[in-house]
């Protein structure tokens, strides 16, 4: 990616869990397939991957739950995150910001690709197609900030170039954070001081 800007604040926004609700999408697909088996519900979720807890559960479950992220029409059909869509206009609109949408596919990816694409067109429209920014290693995209609901992001670099926000969601809104690293609560939380805090220490 190009070098950033002197005085522009890049901000990388990760896609599910943070503009698009996977978890709730998730379990309601879950819950309508297979009435008959138990499921989590969003309160008792912990943990990134949700096949990991499906398994424990009971072991076959595991496959089950994923058959749900990885059918047709799945990504393409999630509901936005309250305020998200906002947001991201207006950090669009903010002078000396870049916001970027960084998205990891699955390894399954027959169908989640495009569906992301689509769904980035439907709510967020043309500008933001042209900022996905799809990879399985985040660590490598240039940024200042990374909002993301994954606790821990590893890669190829071990230290990235931007500061992780942990985005609240279901599965990680108890975990214990060390002091030096910041969350956001909802985009109804204050995210717009992160940014200029950003932009200030640049400064």
């Amino acid at each position: 990616m190009a070098q950033r800007r002197a005085g522009v604040v890049r901000v990388l926004v990760d896609m599910d869990g943070v503009l698009a609700d996977f978890e709730a999408g998730l379990l309601r697909g879950f819950r309508s397939r297979f009435p008959g088996d138990p499921h989590v519900p969003l309160e008792q979720r912990r943990g990134f991957l949700a096949r990991d807890q499906y398994r424990a559960l009971r072991p076959d479950l595991a496959d089950k739950v994923a058959s749900v992220y990885e059918s047709p029409g799945f990504f393409l059909d999630l509901e936005p995150i309250p305020g998200a869509l906002e947001a991201l206009q207006e950090m669009y609109n903010m002078p000396d910001t870049e916001v970027f949408i960084c998205t990891s596919p699955l390894l399954n990816y027959d169908h989640c690709v495009g569906e992301k694409y689509c769904w980035v067109q439907r709510y967020l429209g043309p500008q933001f197609v042209e900022r996905i920014i799809l990879t399985r290693d985040k660590t490598l995209v240039l940024g200042d900030l990374l909002i993301d609901d994954k606790v821990n992001i590893q890669g190829l670099e071990a230290t990235p170039s931007w500061e992780h926000i942990l985005f609240t969601c279901c599965h990680n809104q108890h975990q214990a954070l060390p002091p030096t690293r910041r969350r956001l609560l909802s985009w109804s939380d204050n995210w717009r001081e992160i940014i200029d805090s950003k932009r200030a220490q640049q400064e």
